[in-house]
């Protein structure tokens, strides 16, 4: 498999923002701990870290991301927006939209979305899980100061190695039986950030397009917080991204955190 190269990606992201400060590691902890000390030493905004390899890449809640060296495509991207922290799940959006637009355009296969960051392939009930995303942010009073989004995307990923990895993980190699370019992905991927992050400054809201590619919505769903385990119909999504669970009594439920599975069905 061939290894990501700076000498090949600057050239391809020149008058870029995001990757005009491009790093690659071999090997880190993650790639948004190593951004988010490079956002507290002033990091500018469009600030690229790519890693090979994640010794303790994470999840949402605590999970670990387990990726083998050289197969996945690991990075985390910066951003000082001029939003309000309860604003920020806007970014994650418009990522997930700019993963699924490039996987889509490197390797033609077209990934749905799962509430609340998860890139998947197949239909409601057989979902193969592609990528997640990471949302992290540092956050001064009701200013965002800055915002880290880590994008774990599985490329070239055997399914000898998928099964070690979680019991419905999928890859672009697994979905489509060849190896698949992680430079061109990368490149469009930050391609599609970049015009995407434009629009959202100029004031669209991407809720609408990213609600339209949710799998989740309309489906009876589990929903499990730190506190709390709800069933009922996921009926939409806020413009912040909460989740809209209707329980059986008629009760509307605002999820922002929760893990979401499909329900069983009803006896």
């Amino acid at each position: 498999m061939k290894p990501l190269l700076l000498s090949m990606l600057r050239p391809r992201l020149t008058g870029h923002v995001f990757g005009s400060a491009l790093f690659l590691w071999p090997r880190v902890t993650s790639t948004n701990d190593v951004l988010k000390e490079m956002a507290a030493e002033g990091a500018e905004e469009g600030t690229v870290v790519v890693a090979e390899e994640q010794t303790a890449g994470r999840g949402r809640l605590g999970r670990a991301w387990l990726a083998p060296p050289g197969a996945c495509l690991l990075c985390s991207l910066l951003f000082r927006p001029r939003l309000l922290p309860t604003h920020a799940h806007r970014l994650t959006m418009l990522c997930a939209l700019a993963a699924a637009e490039a996987v889509e355009g490197v390797s033609g296969v077209r990934p749905a979305l799962k509430w609340p960051n998860d890139l998947v392939i197949g239909a409601a009930g057989r979902w193969r899980k592609l990528a997640g995303l990471l949302t992290e942010s540092g956050v001064t009073g009701d200013r965002l100061d800055f915002v880290i989004v880590g994008i774990g995307i599985n490329v070239n990923v055997t399914a000898e190695d998928l099964a070690g990895l979680a019991p419905d993980a999928t890859s672009l190699m697994a979905e489509t039986g060849q190896e698949a370019d992680r430079a061109a992905l990368l490149v469009t991927l930050l391609d599609r950030v970049e015009e995407r992050y434009a629009r959202l400054k100029a004031g669209e809201n991407p809720h609408a397009e990213w609600a339209a590619r949710l799998i989740t919505l309309g489906q009876r769903v589990e929903a499990t917080t730190g506190t709390e385990r709800l069933v009922g119909l996921a009926e939409g999504v806020d413009e912040d991204g909460a989740l809209l669970l209707r329980t059986p009594d008629g009760g509307l439920h605002h999820l922002r955190a929760a893990d979401v599975t499909l329900a069983p069905p009803v006896p």
